[in-house]
């Protein structure tokens, strides 16, 4: 995180020379997020209903999603490729809440929700681009985010910070 300035110049000058397309990468991580989704979902179906041809389907959709997480999870140290699915997973479900407590007019929860899914997000990209190494992280300070504070700092925010410099869906 040191050379973060100079890191965001360098995405900055490969978007514009068209080496690097996050805005895609952004929607396939999107798109598998949707997939994991399905795969808990045909599981949940064929155990409710006991019908295994959800089973097969799960395992259809499963093999998709694999082959399109390759495009994304280019380093396989440990357990790299696991953490990333979980870290997607982990966010779509944090969305999902977030927009249940909204509906409910829980707003303040629901934002809470929205922000945990938002710095789960950044923590896939800072790993998948090789923001932070997962070789040094440490335990984190239990008083370094506190729910009152405003603003994050540290790891988080400015993963947080990065994801929204270098990533923006609505480039065509």
């Amino acid at each position: 995180m040191k050379n973060l300035n100079a890191f965001i110049e360098k995405i900055d000058s490969m978007k514009k020379e068209h080496k690097l397309d996050l805005s895609s990468d952004q929607d396939l991580s999107i798109a598998l997020m949707n997939l994991i989704s399905i795969e808990e979902h045909f599981f949940f179906t064929g155990a409710k209903t006991g019908d295994a041809q959800y089973y097969n389907l799960l395992k259809e959709v499963r093999e998709i999603r694999k082959s399109l997480l390759k495009k994304l999870i280019k380093n396989h140290d440990g357990e790299v490729w696991c953490i990333s699915k979980h870290l997607l997973a982990a966010s779509m479900r944090l969305m999902e809440v977030g927009t249940k407590q909204l509906g409910a007019n829980n707003t303040e929860e629901a934002y809470e929700f929205f922000q945990k899914a938002y710095d789960v997000y950044s923590l896939f990209w800072g790993i998948n681009l090789n923001l932070i190494s997962t070789k040094h992280l440490k335990k984190i300070d239990d008083h370094a985010l506190n729910k009152n504070d405003k603003q994050k700092t540290g790891l988080i925010g400015g993963l947080g910070k990065v994801v929204k410099k270098i990533i923006d869906c609505c480039i065509e």
